[in-house]
This record gives structure tokens, C-alpha cells and sequence, in this order.
């Protein structure tokens, strides 16, 4: 089971998670990480739940079309975006403060 460091607003939480499982989708479900991470749409499309990963990005896939296209050069920062990668491994994460907007949209 992936173990799961999630570091927001000077916390840090830390939890295991199932294999294969997707974070949005646990918090959806009001399991670790909820409430602590932030989310929206679920589907790639709002930004809500990009994340820097600081460890473990090595087991990530490669980004898909999404988040090269809501991200951009955010990407190479380190961000991705939780609703659209399974944890097979483990992996610490860092979400901002406030959510970011869609590469070339401004913030609401």
C-alpha cells in the first residue's frame, strides 16, 4: 500500500492509500487525503488539485494530453494534477496555498 506525505497551509499529513488508487477519488469519498485536499471537477479540466510532487514522481506516468495542456511549463515545476494519476508507489505531495488557474486563464 502506497504511503501517501501531503504537505498544505504549513501541515503535513501523511497516510496509506490502496494500491492503484486515485487521490481525488479518495477525498471524493471523504477518505485520506479529505479533507485536506483540495479538488474540483475530477475530470482534468479546473486545476483545483495540482500538486508539486516532491518525491516519487520517478513511478508517475508520463503527463497525459491534459496536463500538458492545463499545466504547461508548469510541468517541469513539478506540478501534476491528482485527478489524473493511480499511486502504485509512494509519493509526497505539496499543494499551494491558493488553487492555480488553467495555463492561459487567469485565476477566479
Amino acid at each position: 500500500m502506497p504511503t501517501v506525505i501531503f504537505h498544505r497551509d504549513g501541515h503535513t499529513y501523511r497516510g496509506e492509500v490502496k494500491d492503484n488508487a486515485n487521490l481525488v477519488v479518495m477525498a471524493g469519498i471523504r477518505q485520506f487525503p479529505y479533507p485536506y485536499l483540495r479538488y474540483g471537477c475530477g475530470m482534468g479540466k479546473c486545476c483545483k488539485c495540482a500538486s508539486r510532487v516532491l518525491g516519487g514522481a520517478e513511478h508517475l506516468p508520463d503527463p497525459n494530453w491534459k496536463e500538458k495542456k492545463l499545466l504547461a511549463d508548469r510541468l517541469d515545476q513539478g506540478y501534476r494534477l491528482l485527478c489524473q494519476i493511480w499511486l502504485t508507489h509512494d509519493i509526497e505531495l505539496a499543494q499551494d496555498r491558493d488553487s492555480m488557474a488553467p495555463a492561459g486563464r487567469s485565476a477566479a
